[in-house]
């Protein structure tokens, strides 16, 4: 369990730093704000959800791997009856999990009380790697709930778990960097991946665009479901981030805590 959890944090912080570095370079839009106070509300965001799901860890028994190491030791879940191979279980899980996500996020985007709390990550002026890392604690606290739930339905391997997990802070630290792509690359990519071109969409600040391309780590899940956008009505590079009503607010910590509790 503590190899599991360096790795995470490794590959979390290693991808961060690498991210950091290339949309510096690579900038794909200019910051409307100062980076400093962004990231210092982005990670304090991060460290408070961390201590959130520290205290779900008390009041649901098992998080995230724990889970998945229970439901397996317990035989629960449908995959410890469908006894498939292991690469064919992993691949299921990830693929199951990466729906599941899907799904969670368009919801949020539907029932309001949700919205109310996701809107946090949308508040954000500017979209670049510590965007990722923006979340409400209440927020990541429910998300942690209905994954462990899904964790004890689909038993999946232990490994699936650990590898999703390490792929999805992956793609979201990828998808919402402000990075400058080649779009001759691009455009391939985004067939199978979530790419930062088509991530930003979802964070316009125009409903009819955020309530788009909901994906995190695979892409095709909008296409199938029709709510894909290839492009942004102003381009890239003039289009508004954020939410509509806002100005310089949510770089500041307090007020993007109590967000989730103004009209």
């Amino acid at each position: 369990m503590q190899n599991e959890l360096m790795l995470r944090l490794g590959v979390f912080l290693i991808l961060f730093f690498i991210l950091a570095c290339l949309e510096s370079v690579f900038p794909k839009r200019n910051r409307v704000q100062p980076r400093k106070g962004r990231w210092i509300t982005n990670w304090t965001l991060v460290i408070l959800d961390t201590l959130c799901l520290r205290v779900v860890a008390i009041v649901i028994p098992f998080v995230a791997t724990l889970a998945a190491f229970d439901a397996v030791a317990n035989n629960w879940g449908l995959m410890n009856f469908l006894l498939l191979p292991t690469w064919l279980e992993v691949l299921v899980s990830i693929l199951f999990f990466d729906f599941a996500i899907w799904a969670q996020h368009f919801f949020t985007h539907k029932i309001p009380v949700l919205w109310k709390l996701h809107r946090v990550h949308h508040a954000d002026r500017d979209m670049d790697v510590s965007t990722a890392i923006r979340f409400h604690p209440f927020e990541i606290a429910l998300s942690m709930g209905l994954k462990i739930l899904l964790i004890y339905i689909l038993g999946p391997a232990v490994l699936a778990v650990v590898l999703f997990e390490v792929i999805l802070n992956g793609s979201s630290m990828f998808n919402h960097a402000n990075l400058a792509i080649p779009k001759s690359a691009e455009k391939y990519l985004r067939w199978f991946f979530v790419t930062p071109d088509m991530h930003r969409i979802h964070h316009s600040s125009l409903r009819e665009e955020h309530d788009t391309n909901y994906g995190f780590a695979l892409s095709f899940w909008d296409r199938i479901f029709k709510t894909y956008k290839s492009d942004p009505f102003g381009g890239h590079t003039k289009m508004q981030v954020g939410l509509e009503w806002q100005d310089d607010a949510p770089a500041r910590i307090w007020w993007t805590l109590l967000l989730p509790f103004r009209k």
